[in-house]
């Protein structure tokens, strides 16, 4: 049976799949009902459970699992799926959790090794030192959590994930720039997003805690380099040079950025971010679209839908050779 997110328009479903959120609203008729995000391995999609009643609010919950009757349609140019039959699974369903929960391509492990190799390269010991403190001290949730409620990486692990696609990026770029200080950078990239083990409540039905509701995990992570530093007994530039980092990897102000970057490496940091995420969207749209097609609308993407050639790849041509 195909992945939730492989469907394409008019195709039926018959499907175990888990909640990822529920949220209640109340339409013009003042009628209520629900938007359940319903996901598998594949990814998720948008369903509206209509003439929602106070049990159905009880019941279908975040990290449920539901066995769902429906069809998948499109509305604004973004898959949908009406749901005509939904209930609890059971336990004497043939489902397994495995297949409802999207994970990151590379295993917590593998992450952690590689993690753990960039910090080896760090060379200035303030730097190496507070980055292996923090990674020490939020190692689970760091290597658990998405990087993100929706748009990219909003997987099991996405947040590790992300961090060695940045990694990856800022060494092949470092490899051609030397000027760039590699210490700063692979620093900064580890810690930038790290405060989201805060600022999000975790790896399954992700919400904002409160902290992220009204710290945000810019502010979160500042003030962890601060603290950490201080634990250490570490004074000096590269304190500041971190916390900067941090501060200004949205770029601007209103992408929630409290400072602009002012150091090559920290915009190199938020144009490596900005990369990573952009492509992280765009593939995964196009890993569920048909050659000759366009994706669906991408909300982070200017709403822009994406089309994906008929061309052979590489690996088609050589085999056809």
């Amino acid at each position: 049976m195909k992945g939730i997110a492989y469907l394409t328009e008019g195709d039926p479903v018959n499907h175990f799949l888990m909640i990822k959120s529920a949220t209640r609203s109340v339409a013009s008729t003042g009628k209520p009902f629900m938007t359940l995000i319903l996901q598998d391995i594949s990814g998720d999609i948008e369903a509206k459970l209509w003439d929602a009643t106070p049990e159905d609010e009880a019941t279908y919950v975040g990290e449920a699992v539901v066995k769902v009757e429906g069809e998948i349609t499109s509305f604004r140019g973004k898959k949908q799926l009406r749901i005509r039959d939904i209930r609890l699974a059971t336990e004497r369903d043939p489902y397994q959790l495995s297949d409802l929960v999207p994970t990151a391509p590379i295993s917590a492990a593998e992450l952690t090794e590689k993690i753990t190799q960039y910090i080896f390269e760090i060379k200035n010991a303030a730097m190496q030192r507070i980055t292996r403190a923090l990674v020490k001290k939020h190692q689970k949730a760091f290597f658990e959590y998405p990087a993100a409620m929706k748009n990219h990486h909003e997987y099991v692990s996405g947040l590790a994930y992300h961090v060695v696609s940045m990694l990856d990026l800022a060494k092949a770029i470092a490899s051609l720039r030397p000027e760039l200080n590699t210490d700063l950078l692979y620093a900064g990239i580890i810690l930038h997003d790290m405060g989201k083990v805060i600022e999000l409540s975790g790896a399954g039905a992700t919400t904002y805690t409160l902290e992220g509701k009204l710290l945000g995990h810019i502010s979160i992570m500042v003030n962890e380099i601060a603290d950490m530093a201080k634990t250490l007994e570490i004074e000096g530039e590269e304190v500041i040079l971190l916390q900067h980092m941090i501060l200004s990897h949205h770029s601007k102000g209103e992408w929630g950025s409290p400072k602009p970057p002012l150091l090559m490496e920290a915009e190199v940091l938020h144009m490596i971010d900005n990369l990573d995420a952009k492509l992280n969207m765009m593939h995964r749209a196009l890993e569920q679209t048909k050659p000759g097609e366009f994706t669906e609308r991408l909300y982070a993407m200017d709403n822009r839908s994406f089309y994906k050639p008929k061309l052979q790849s590489v690996g088609d041509k050589v085999g056809a050779v």
